[in-house]
C-alpha cells in the first residue's frame, strides 16, 4: 500500500520536556475511512503525540503530513481550520453556557455584526439529529450527565467537518448503550471517509471497532498490526513487553467483622439514596456495580460528608458517627477517591509533593503552625516509591503526568492519611492494563493489612476480579448483594436493572 493512501503521516515525532524523552522516534499512518486504535500504558506517548498533531505541543523533530501535505499547527484553531479534530479525555468545557455556544465557541455565525442565534440553534440541531443525539441546544453544559457532555464534544468534533478526528477514551463515561450509539457515530463517520484514531485502554472495543492498531511504549513505536489478527494477549504483551498472564492478583485478603455499618440512609437531593443499608467487613474488598445514575457515586460522597445526609445510621466499630463534612470524615477514617481525577481529585498546576501532602498537612505542622519540610519531603519520596509513580522529580506538576501517575499520586495522597475505610470511585478509569495491575495490588495490600475498601467500577470484569462482595446499585437503591465467587455478569445486570 502506498503512502498516497494515507490521510495522516506521522513520522520520526520527537518531543522532549525537562528530564523526559517523551516522544522518541514514533510514528503513525492513518487510512481515510478508517478506525485506527493508538494504545500503549500510561506514559507510553499516545496523548503526547496526538497534541503534537493537534498543536498543542511543538514537536522537536519529525514530519507531519496531512493529505500528503507537509503540515505544522502553531494552535488547536489551526488544526480544526484544516480538519483536524479531537475528542479529549478530560472534558475542557464551558460550562456555564449554552450547548450550542460550546458547539461554536471561537467561530460564532454572525448576522451582520451580532451572533445568529437563529442560525446557530438550528445548525447544532441538524448535527445532532444527524447523530441521534437527544440533547436540547439550549440547555446549559452543567445541567448535562457525564456521558451527555461527551456526547456533545463527540458532535462538535464532527461539526467541524474533520478529516481526521482523535477520539481519547471517548467511552470511559458512557453506559453500553451509548457505547453502541458512539459505534454507530463512527460508522458513520467511516462511511464519509474520515479517519479516526481511537484511544482506549478497553482491549475487547479496540478488537470489536479497529481496523488497525499502533502500540507504543516509553514513547517509542513498537507495532502497528491489523486489529483482525491480533488478540488480547498479544496486545498486553506488545505494550508491557512481557507476558501478563493474570490480570488481577492472586486474592490473598480473608475478610474479618465489619468495620462499617451503615443502616437505612437516605439522601435530600436527587439522584436520592433510598433507604441503603450495608456492612463492609476489615480486610474486605467490597465492589459496588450499577448503571448510569444508580447512585453508586452518590452513596460513597454522602458517606464521606459532601452530600447531605436526610436519616440513616453510620457505625465505624460498632460506635455511631457523623461525617458532617469531609474534614470530620477524614477524622473519623475515611477517604475518598473521587470519580473524575481532574475535576475533584488533582490540583493540576500544583506539583506532586502539594498533591500528595495536601489531605494530611496538618500532620507536618508544630504548635506555632510551621510545616516540617524534611518530612514532607520524605513522605512525597514514600507516595512516589510505593505507588511506582513514573515522575522526573516531586517538583514535577501533577498535570502533565499521565493519567495513571495521576491516580497513584491521588491513592498515595489518601494512604498518608492512614484511613480505616478507603472508598475508590472508578480507581483504574482511563488508566492502562499494567498500571491497572498494579492498583489491584494495592487494593489487595490495603485489605490485607485490615482496612476495609469499597470499589465503585463499570467494568464487571474488574468487580468479579478484585472484589469478595459486590453490592449492587439501582435507581438509588440497593438491589442486592452477591458473593463474587458465586455469581455472574448476568446476574448483576439483572439486579442494576431490578428498579429501572
Amino acid at each position: 500500500m502506498g503512502k498516497e493512501n494515507y490521510v495522516l503521516e506521522m513520522s520520526g515525532i520527537v518531543k522532549e520536556f525537562p528530564g523526559v524523552k517523551a516522544l522518541d522516534n514514533a510514528q503513525l499512518f492513518l487510512r481515510p475511512g478508517t478506525v485506527h486504535a493508538l494504545m500503549g500504558e500510561n506514559g507510553a506517548g499516545k496523548s503526547t503525540l496526538m497534541k503534537c498533531l493537534f498543536g498543542i505541543y511543538a514537536k522537536d523533530a519529525g514530519e507531519i503530513k496531512v493529505n500528503g501535505e507537509s503540515v505544522s499547527y502553531d494552535n488547536p484553531k489551526q488544526a480544526l481550520e484544516n480538519g483536524v479534530s479531537m475528542v479529549h479525555q478530560e472534558l475542557n468545557q464551558v460550562r456555564q453556557t449554552r450547548v450550542a455556544d460550546n458547539i461554536w465557541l471561537g467561530r460564532f455565525p454572525k448576522k451582520g455584526l451580532v451572533v445568529d442565534e437563529k442560525y446557530m440553534i438550528e445548525e447544532t440541531q441538524k448535527i445532532f439529529d444527524d447523530l441521534g443525539i437527544q440533547v436540547d441546544p439550549r440547555a446549559k453544559v452543567s445541567t448535562l450527565s457525564v456521558s451527555q457532555a461527551q456526547m456533545i464534544e463527540i458532535a462538535k468534533a464532527v461539526s467541524y467537518d474533520a478529516k481526521i478526528v482523535v477520539m481519547d477514551e471517548p467511552t470511559s463515561s458512557l453506559t453500553e448503550k451509548e457505547v453502541a450509539h458512539l459505534f454507530r457515530i463512527i460508522d458513520q463517520l467511516k462511511a464519509k471517509g474520515v479517519g479516526i484514531i481511537y484511544i482506549s485502554h478497553k482491549m475487547e472495543e479496540i478488537l470489536k471497532i479497529s481496523d488497525d492498531v499502533t502500540i507504543m511504549r516509553d514513547g517509542k513505536w513498537i507495532a502497528t498490526e491489523p486489529a483482525a489478527e491480533l488478540t488480547t494477549d498479544k496486545i498486553i504483551k506488545l505494550m508491557v513487553g512481557r507476558d501478563l498472564t493474570n490480570r488481577f492478583p492472586p486474592k490473598t485478603n480473608t475478610p474479618g467483622e465489619p468495620i462499617l455499618k451503615v443502616e437505612n440512609f437516605n439522601t435530600v437531593y436527587a439522584p436520592k439514596i433510598q433507604d441503603v443499608s450495608f456492612e463492609l467487613k476489615r480486610g474486605e474488598i467490597l465492589g459496588v456495580a450499577g448503571l448510569m445514575g444508580s447512585g453508586r457515586t452518590e452513596l460513597v460522597e454522602a458517606l464521606f460528608g459532601l452530600r447531605k445526609v436526610d436519616s440513616g445510621k453510620v457505625y465505624v466499630d460498632g460506635k455511631e458517627i457523623k461525617n458532617k463534612d469531609s474534614l470530620a470524615a477524614i477524622k473519623n477514617g475515611f477517604a475518598l477517591l473521587t470519580e473524575e481525577r481532574r475535576a475533584t481529585g488533582i490540583f493540576a498546576t500544583a506539583d506532586i509533593r502539594f498533591n500528595s501532602i495536601i489531605a494530611n498537612i496538618k500532620a507536618y505542622a508544630n504548635k506555632l503552625g510551621a510545616l516540617n519540610d524534611k518530612t514532607m519531603k520524605d513522605d512525597t519520596q514514600w507516595v512516589i516509591d510505593s505507588m511506582h509513580v513514573k515522575t522526573p522529580s516531586e517538583k514535577t506538576k501533577i498535570g502533565s503526568l499521565s493519567g495513571g501517575n495521576q491516580q497513584k499520586v491521588i491513592l498515595g495522597r489518601w494512604l498518608l492519611t492512614t484511613p480505616d475505610i478507603l472508598m475508590l470511585d472508578e480507581p483504574t478509569r482511563g488508566i492502562d492494563v499494567g498500571a491497572k495491575y498494579e492498583i489491584y495490588q494495592l487494593i489487595l495490600d490495603l485489605a490485607n493489612k485490615g482496612k476495609g475498601v469499597i470499589v465503585i467500577s463499570s467494568e464487571m470484569p474488574e468487580l468479579l476480579g478484585i472484589s469478595d462482595r459486590i453490592m449492587v446499585m439501582s435507581n438509588g437503591r440497593l438491589a442486592g448483594i452477591v458473593n463474587t465467587a458465586e455469581t455472574n455478569q448476568e446476574e448483576i445486570l439483572a439486579l442494576a436493572a431490578k428498579y429501572i
